[in-house]
């Protein structure tokens, strides 16, 4: 081999390696910005992931009650309207952090409007730290399974395999419209795992069941911590089945359902 081929090769080699960690440093949220990179990644319109960045590192600065963190907090206010729905659902947690914050409390209950379900979820969980239970309702809707149905009627294409872990926008299946060569993918709105899916081949008409998506364990916990200051003994129907010795249930979210439904008990006790 000779010197200029050598050079080439060693040369190929550290791109191979050295892209994938660009673009991983490039995208990890974990990654420190300075005051200057926040004020433009919170800005930078034309990347919504720059904006998550963003929101991210704030809500790291709120959490550990840092006071410089308040210059951006017109910025939250004004991304809660952001086109991006996991803009949005980022924007929703972080106002929890500081329930002091000006505007947040008018802009979550705002948000419990959102179109999306995630959206309207974290509002409510944030609202929470308010001492606000608007949102209760939504809470709860955070503990039950997604349905998704067909929008128009056809033949599933092609779908996932039931029991599989699916993250918020995860194709579930594809759908072919009758007398139509495009396919429609149907996607969860939810991360969580799939119970039941229509399988492929199967026909659908338009409106009825393709699909039901079970929440993840993160999403029912952090449901049921919320549940446990402002639960209602009407949420218990739902918090039960979480309290189950089955496999799909984590020991940590079962010991919250049953601490939950403890605490809404005494509640309603001492009424």
């Amino acid at each position: 081999m000779s010197r200029t081929q050598k050079i080439l090769f060693f040369a190929t080699g550290w791109l191979i390696v050295l892209m994938p960690f660009l673009f991983w440093w490039n995208t990890w949220f974990g990654r420190h910005l300075s005051d200057q990179q926040l004020t433009e990644y919170l800005h930078d319109e034309k990347k919504p992931r720059h904006i998550q960045h963003a929101l991210v590192q704030l809500g790291d600065r709120m959490s550990h009650n840092d006071a410089t963190a308040k210059q951006w907090y017109p910025d939250l206010v004004r991304v809660a309207s952001y086109p991006v729905e996991e803009v949005r659902n980022t924007d929703a947690w972080v106002m929890g952090q500081d329930p002091s914050g000006a505007g947040f409390h008018d802009t979550l209950l705002k948000m419990l409007q959102d179109p999306s379900p995630m959206v309207r979820g974290n509002a409510a969980l944030s609202l929470v730290r308010f001492g606000d239970a608007s949102g209760r309702l939504q809470i709860v809707t955070l503990l039950q399974p997604v349905q998704l149905t067909a929008p128009v009627s056809g033949r599933i294409a092609d779908s996932d395999r039931p029991g599989t872990a699916i993250h918020q926008g995860g194709l579930v299946a594809k759908l072919a419209p009758a007398g139509s060569a495009q396919t429609v993918e149907i996607r969860s709105p939810i991360p969580g795992r799939i119970r039941s899916v229509a399988q492929t081949g199967a026909n659908v008409a338009a409106g009825t069941e393709i699909a039901v998506v079970d929440p993840g364990s993160e999403q029912v916990w952090e449901a049921l911590r919320a549940l446990y200051l402002v639960g209602q003994p009407d949420d218990l129907p739902s918090i039960r089945p979480y309290e189950r010795d089955v496999p799909e249930v984590s020991n940590d979210v079962r010991r919250q359902a049953q601490e939950t439904e403890k605490a809404i008990t005494a509640r309603a006790a001492s009424r």
